[in-house]
């Protein structure tokens, strides 16, 4: 066997076939590139507008922690407003997730749906029927049509029947 390379012969219409196809892909791979590139700076800059915006919730929260921590015995105004206050934080919250199409559950039957729900306990009731939603632990929440995190829910159990009532005859 010979070491010397072998030479390839194409005509030239193959020829410049092969060059125009070589050009379209680099064309192509140029505008890919591009394109991902612009991807990239639309991906930090929205990074970016989420974390300004989680700035804002934490800078409210920090706002009143700094009330608490440097007036250990706060006014009841103070007190009055507070639950207020904590809630317009988690509206803000709610808000900066809703924008990136985060969203709570709303549970539409007092039944849990078991593709939403994840019953975390059971509690004996006798004022409501069996697998009653009767507390809502944790609220779920979704992005678009998938499921981040279920709704934690506690539902009613009818009471045991078996309380020991043996007839005596």
């Amino acid at each position: 066997m010979s070491d010397l390379p072998q030479n390839y012969f194409i005509n030239q219409e193959l020829r410049d076939l092969l060059i125009q196809k070589l050009g379209i892909l680099e064309k192509e791979n140029v505008v890919l590139q591009q394109s991902l590139r612009e991807q990239e700076i639309q991906s930090t800059a929205q990074t970016e507008d989420l974390f300004l915006e989680l700035l804002e919730v934490t800078d409210a929260l920090e706002a009143l922690l700094d009330y608490l921590k440097n007036n250990p015995n706060p006014s009841p105004e103070f007190i009055e407003r507070l639950p207020r206050s904590v809630a317009a934080v988690n509206r803000k919250f709610l808000s900066v997730l809703g924008k990136r199409q985060v969203i709570p559950i709303e549970l539409v039957s007092t039944e849990p749906d078991f593709n939403l729900c994840r019953v975390i306990d059971r509690e004996e009731r006798t004022d409501v029927p069996d697998q009653t939603i009767t507390k809502v632990v944790r609220r779920g929440f979704r992005w678009g049509e998938k499921i981040l995190r279920p709704t934690e829910v506690i539902t009613a159990k009818a009471k045991s029947t078996l309380d020991g009532n043996i007839d005596e005859t």
